[in-house]
């Protein structure tokens, strides 16, 4: 169902209207620059002349442009179904390593021999899938930390942005110290 914030906006609906018929045209008349492609517009729009239609057409289009500013600025809101959010959720910002000694071939997944950041996706990807109702994010980090999503109830984003991680954004090296010091200020 839409609802708006405010309907005030609405009260200006007429105004267009009464500029036209009340406000008196302009009648100065200035001397402008002379523009070499001005002929060529003359002769196109006696080429095209405006006739009844295309004048109701062209009041048409004014008049539902301005009935979707009004709209817009009285702020409309759909409202549905209210979204239960379970008040003893957890907030976590999990914090992965991205530098270049997670690419060893060391770790056991399912009898095979994986590398480093491939276990980690994998066992994370399974802690998200059981944390249902609470707010995880993620830092990567190498020689810099950065957050790559804040927390957040959308588990599958950040998911999604686990597994977009790549050996080498960030750098190199391990900053395990600003990771975590990011993590405690979130």
């Amino acid at each position: 169902m839409i609802n708006f914030e405010t309907y005030w906006w609405f009260i200006l609906t007429p105004l267009p209207w009464f500029i036209f018929h009340y406000l008196p045209a302009n009648k100065k008349t200035h001397q402008a620059l002379r523009a070499p492609f001005v002929g060529r517009l003359e002769a196109i729009q006696k080429q095209v002349p405006l006739t009844e239609k295309t004048l109701s057409l062209k009041w048409f289009i004014l008049l539902l442009i301005w009935l979707l500013l009004l709209t817009t600025l009285n702020r409309p809101i759909i409202q549905g179904e209210p979204i239960k959010i379970n008040s003893i959720a957890r907030d976590m910002m999990l914090a992965v390593d991205i530098s270049g000694s997670m690419d060893e071939l060391d770790m056991q997944l399912e009898g095979e021999t994986v590398r480093r950041i491939d276990s980690v996706k994998k066992v994370l990807n399974d802690f998200i899938d059981r944390r249902n109702g609470d707010r995880i994010g993620l830092i990567l980090f190498a020689d810099q930390a950065y957050v790559q999503a804040p927390l957040t109830f959308d588990l599958s984003t950040v998911k999604q942005l686990l597994n977009e991680a790549q050996l080498g954004f960030a750098g190199q090296k391990t900053a395990i110290g600003d990771a975590l010091g990011l993590a405690i200020k979130r």
